[in-house]
């Protein structure tokens, strides 16, 4: 490829060592200033499931006005701005860069949190306490910093780079990135690479993932015919469900025990975790003791990395989990493919066929670091719309 992209990368790569950086407070590159601005971003209520997205569309965009970047807001869904910055290429031929990032985050159980989570608190270690910050506001304030970086040393991009700050991605980025994906604006820019959120190295090494899982959240419903709460009756709604559910723990610890022994890591297994188990007879005072239910549901989050046969597992489920001789039925509240649009599992070539991995790697060396083994994202992130 290039020397100019080659530089953009390093920067991204080498900001994770801001905090060494040794400068005057009063400079807007100094670690005071950036870690402040971080502060800033983390003190938005960005909640799920109110998040401030105008508060922090606003955030987003008075940086770009600091750093003389582009800036656009769209809504493909009233109430839940996107906003769009670009850095201009000295080349606007070429394909373009897409650093993406998104602006919600999970809610908190306050009494459990050693400081607010909006707090943005510092300790004495250095430690920042607040929602989001590895999920993701770190990242789309890294790309930020990076980009502040490389225009004060007068660096120029050859192609632009453009950065995406999505609503939505926590409940599963149907009113962000998977419409932005869709779009003629996207089209527009004409992407030739996107980068998305990672994880956070337990050491020194830089971890690189190159796909990702599918989620399938599963609901699995049980029926048996009700009756009296002292009578033993065969086949009732919770004793069939809880055969699944030991059905289901097998197989989860069947997966577990493959990471356990070193032979596989978590992104390379299918996750299965129980999230909620619904039975029972409403009361006044909580629930009917002396009625067996009729219905019994229990809720999955189940994770397919893209190596996985996705029509052998829902094979299993349908004869196994939930067969219908046990008056059991199941249906998915989310199913996400694990193949892109040719058909294909969707992974990211991460050998000389890919002149993006030659230039990511090329650019940990340049930054005396060490890539770690590639690996399949245990979880789910909006890149799986790109």
């Amino acid at each position: 490829m290039n020397f100019k992209s080659l530089h953009f990368l390093l920067s991204i790569i080498t900001l994770f060592f801001f905090l060494s950086i040794s400068t005057s407070e009063q400079d807007p590159s100094s670690p005071s200033a950036i870690v402040s601005r971080f502060q800033q971003y983390l003190q938005i209520n960005t909640v799920q499931p109110s998040p401030q997205y105008y508060e922090a569309a606003d955030f987003i965009i008075s940086q770009a006005k600091s750093l003389s970047l582009e800036s656009h807001t769209i809504e493909f869904v009233e109430g839940k701005p996107l906003i769009i910055l670009k850095w201009p290429g000295s080349n606007l031929d070429l394909p373009s860069i897409l650093l993406n990032s998104h602006t919600d985050v999970v809610p908190a159980e306050h009494h459990k949190w050693t400081h607010p989570p909006l707090g943005a608190h510092i300790d004495s270690h250095g430690n920042i306490y607040a929602r989001g910050s590895q999920d993701m506001k770190c990242v789309g304030m890294q790309y930020l910093e990076a980009i502040r970086r490389l225009k004060a040393s007068g660096f120029q991009p050859l192609r632009s780079v453009y950065l995406s700050f999505v609503p939505d991605e926590e409940i599963g980025g149907h009113g962000g990135a998977e419409k932005f994906a869709e779009s003629d604006e996207f089209k527009k820019l004409n992407v030739a690479i996107v980068l998305d959120e990672g994880l956070p190295s337990p050491g020194e090494n830089y971890r690189v993932f190159y796909g990702e899982k599918s989620p399938w959240w599963l609901v699995i419903k049980a029926v048996g015919a009700p009756g009296h709460g002292a009578r033993l009756y065969d086949n009732t709604a919770l004793e069939n469900l809880f055969k699944s559910i030991e059905t289901v723990r097998r197989f989860r610890a069947s997966q577990f025990d493959l990471i356990k022994a070193g032979l596989k890591t978590e992104g390379d297994v299918v996750s299965v975790n129980m999230v909620f188990l619904k039975s029972g007879i409403p009361s006044p005072t909580g629930f009917v003791m002396n009625l067996q239910p009729s219905e019994a549901e229990a809720g999955f989050d189940v994770r397919l990395p893209p190596t996985t046969n996705p029509e052998s597992l829902e094979r299993r489920i349908a004869e196994e989990w939930a067969p219908a001789s046990r008056n059991m039925t199941f249906e998915f509240k989310q199913k996400e493919s694990i193949y892109d649009k040719f058909g294909k599992p969707a992974l990211t070539a991460i050998d000389k066929s890919n002149p993006w991995w030659n230039l990511l790697e090329e650019a940990v060396r340049n930054a005396n670091g060490k890539l770690a083994n590639p690996e399949i994202f245990p979880a789910s992130t909006d890149a799986r719309y790109f």
